[in-house]
C-alpha cells in the first residue's frame, strides 16, 4: 500500500482536545495522522507531533487543501502555511479536500498545482477526497493515475460506495475510508454485534477490520485513550468470508456527509 492502512483522524477535534488525542495516539503506536486546513487544528496537531519526540521519518502526515485555496496562485502558498503550522518541511500526502464548488477552479488547474507541489518536495504523494468517478477521470486526465495515491471518501457498512471503489481500484488508486464507523451508528447494528460477540472483539474493531480487509485505509478518531488503544487491535483481527458477506449485505446507500454548495453529484 502506498499509504498506511491505519491512521488517526482529527476531524472535529480542536484545541487541547486534539493535542491530547494526537499525543495519546502517538504514545500508543499510531504513526499516521490525518488533518485538513478546514479543521483549523493543524497547529495543534503539529504541536503534539513536535512534543512527542518521534522522528519525522517514522510518521505519515496527511493534510487537505481547502476549496478557497484551489487557484494556481494560492494552492502552494496555502500548503506552505500548513507546513509551517504542522512544523514540518513536507507532508507525506496532500489531498484536494472537496471538488471545486460549481467548477469555479477547473480540476486541471488545482491538480496541476498539486503536482507542482509534489515536484517541489512539499509533499511526497498527492490525492483527492470526495471525488466521484467523473471527477477522478478528470483528475487522471490532468496528472495521470500514477500520481493519485488515494481517493478519501465516506465509506462504511451503510454506504459502501462500490461504483467509486471499483473505478478507483481499476486505476490503481487506493481508497481511504473516512467515517468508517458512521458516527457510531454501525456499532449498534445487530449483524456487527453478533460478529463482534463471536470473535470476542468490539463492534468498532470488526468494522475497521472489515474495511482494511477490503484493502481500504482507515482513519478513525477518538478522544478516549481506551478507544484509541482498542481500535488499533483491528489491525490483527481477521474476518471470515461469511462475516465479510454479512457486512456487505448491510449497504443501504446512507450518506451522512454532503455539505450544501460543496458536495458533487454523487454516483
Amino acid at each position: 500500500m502506498s499509504i498506511p492502512e491505519f491512521g488517526l483522524g482529527t476531524f472535529r477535534l480542536q484545541g487541547q482536545v486534539v493535542i491530547d488525542s494526537v499525543s495519546t495516539g502517538l504514545e500508543l503506536g499510531y504513526r499516521a495522522i490525518d488533518t485538513a486546513q478546514i479543521y483549523e487544528n493543524e497547529a495543534e496537531v503539529g504541536e503534539a507531533i513536535a512534543a512527542s519526540g518521534i522522528a519525522r521519518e517514522e510518521l505519515f502526515i496527511t493534510s487537505k487543501i481547502w476549496v478557497a485555496n484551489f487557484a494556481r496562485d494560492r494552492l502552494i502558498d496555502s500548503l506552505k502555511e500548513s507546513l509551517q503550522k504542522l512544523q514540518t518541511d513536507y507532508l507525506d500526502l496532500t489531498l484536494i479536500h472537496w471538488p471545486s464548488p460549481e467548477d469555479q477552479v477547473p480540476v486541471e488547474e488545482f491538480m496541476g498545482a498539486l503536482l507542482e507541489a509534489k515536484r517541489l518536495g512539499l509533499t511526497r504523494q498527492i490525492g483527492v477526497s470526495n471525488f466521484t468517478v467523473d471527477l477522478m477521470k478528470q483528475a487522471i486526465a490532468a496528472v495521470g493515475a500514477e500520481h493519485i495515491a488515494t481517493n478519501q471518501i465516506e465509506l462504511h457498512p451503510y454506504l459502501q460506495n462500490r461504483k467509486v471503489v471499483e473505478f478507483a481500484q481499476s486505476q490503481g488508486i487506493q481508497i481511504t475510508s473516512y467515517m468508517t464507523l458512521a458516527y457510531g451508528e454501525v456499532l449498534k447494528d445487530s449483524v456487527i454485534l453478533q460478529i463482534a460477540d463471536r470473535l470476542q472483539a468490539t463492534p468498532a474493531q470488526v468494522t475497521l477490520a472489515w474495511a482494511m480487509q477490503l484493502g481500504y485505509a482507515v482513519i478513525p478518531s477518538s478522544t478516549k485513550r481506551d478507544n484509541l488503544a482498542s481500535n488499533l487491535k483491528a489491525c490483527v483481527l481477521t474476518l471470515s468470508d461469511a462475516d465479510m458477506a454479512l457486512i456487505a449485505s448491510l449497504d443501504r446507500g446512507q450518506r451522512l456527509t454532503s455539505p450544501k454548495g460543496i458536495a458533487p453529484n454523487w454516483d
